[in-house]
């Protein structure tokens, strides 16, 4: 009998399901939105979920859980020191997630992460969706000057008529 058993296939072994949701998730930390098919967004929201629970309990114990399940490994000796150091405040993605993710929902209890539907795929019609964080703020917020505002129009140049 399957009871209690509600775990998404999504049409892969074990393994490779579960390496497949901490890439996801590895991404989702990353860059903090992921576009991927709807069903594989809906598996790795719990995971993600789990992993910003871990990431607020903060204790060693629970880096080494989060660090198993996203199976992340470190650089190692193949690089320099600079090299390393680069690596570790850019992609190191536990240090990212205890750091700069799970602060942020420190009073959050739940719902970390959001759904957004998208249309279908051109090629085989897969609904598609973005995973992303909700009410995050990242550390270096977007200025206004970096990045203009939708809809805004270019600078106005007098004298001018159109």
């Amino acid at each position: 009998m399957r009871h209690l058993k509600r775990t998404a296939k999504l049409g892969r072994t074990g393994q490779h399901r579960n390496a497949m949701l901490a890439n996801l998730v590895s991404s989702l930390i990353l860059h903090k939105r992921v576009t991927t098919t709807l069903a594989k967004a809906k598996a790795a929201r719990s995971v993600a979920e789990k992993m910003v629970t871990l990431g607020k309990k903060g204790t060693i114990h629970a880096r080494r859980l989060a660090n198993a399940r996203l199976r992340t490994h470190g650089p190692g000796n193949t690089l320099r020191k600079a090299e390393r150091k680069v690596w570790r405040l850019e992609k190191d993605v536990i240090r990212i997630l205890f750091e700069e993710i799970a602060p942020s929902y420190k009073e959050r209890r739940g719902g970390y992460t959001r759904i957004v539907k998208l249309n279908q795929r051109q090629g085989d019609a897969a609904k598609i969706a973005i995973l992303e964080w909700v009410d995050f703020q990242s550390a270096a917020p977007i200025t206004p000057e970096a990045k203009p505002a939708e809809g805004a129009k270019p600078a106005d140049t007098k004298g001018e008529s159109t």
